[in-house]
């Protein structure tokens, strides 16, 4: 399991339908000291907001993915370095664990050697991405790791993410997915406001993914949860 993400410690994920926060700029943004950069949101998606933040950050020396919450906002850029394709373990809708990637391939020439699928686990039961998948949120440790370990060893996997989407998760059942795993990368999002939050999950994850924050509070607060995961 040799992609670019075995590297990084923290992702900034950003999302076209928001604005960014006070007087930042999406260079702010870029040079932030992040590892990566995730370009994608649940809902409010077009090709042509995908493209204004792709066009925006291009220019600066920081790997930027696109995570398209449906094939219809799918854009091609030289500047990206790639797709990272959710896949959501626990949906309950089918159609967001092959469904929306069937239909990719049917009206699109995906460029396979760039894309990459990240194993989802979605947790908190009041966000949008759990409304919108019907994912079954009322797991326990042991039946997270366990999808964790489904994720790798029978589907190959590469990145299990486990998202909390807007609150903080629980650090033993993110330990435990993480332990569960050989090979795979473990993404954590969900809840990171500040240095102690990122260091506290990066202690427990491979890489820790940071979103709202940059829309709400703006870059400096996520240049501290950038230190905070690279010194967990």
């Amino acid at each position: 399991m040799s992609g670019p993400w075995t590297q990084w410690d923290h992702v900034l994920k950003v999302d076209p339908d928001k604005e960014l926060a006070g007087d930042d700029t999406f260079a702010d943004v870029c040079t932030s000291g992040t590892d990566a950069i995730e370009i994608g949101g649940t809902t409010g998606m077009t090709e042509e907001k995908m493209e204004r933040v792709v066009g925006a950050c291009r220019e600066y020396d920081v790997p930027l993915f696109q995570e398209p919450s449906n094939p219809g906002v799918v854009i091609e850029d030289p500047g990206l370095d790639g797709y990272l394709i959710p896949t959501v373990f626990n949906a309950g809708d089918p159609f967001w664990i092959t469904g929306a990637h069937k239909e990719w391939a049917r009206i699109d020439e995906v460029e396979w050697d760039r894309t990459h699928t990240e194993a989802y686990i979605v947790l908190n039961p009041d966000a949008s991405v759990a409304t919108y998948t019907e994912a079954n949120c009322d797991l326990d440790t042991e039946e997270v790791a366990a999808y964790a370990a489904v994720a790798e060893r029978l589907f190959g996997q590469e990145i299990v993410y486990l998202e909390y989407s807007g609150m903080l998760g629980d650090t033993e059942t993110v330990a435990a997915a993480t332990e569960a795993l050989d090979d795979s990368t473990l993404f954590y999002g969900g809840g990171i406001r500040d240095y102690e939050s990122a260091k506290a999950m990066g202690a427990v994850a491979d890489v820790v993914v940071v979103g709202d924050l940059v829309h709400e509070e703006g870059v400096e607060a996520v240049e501290e949860t950038v230190r905070g995961a690279k010194e967990a």
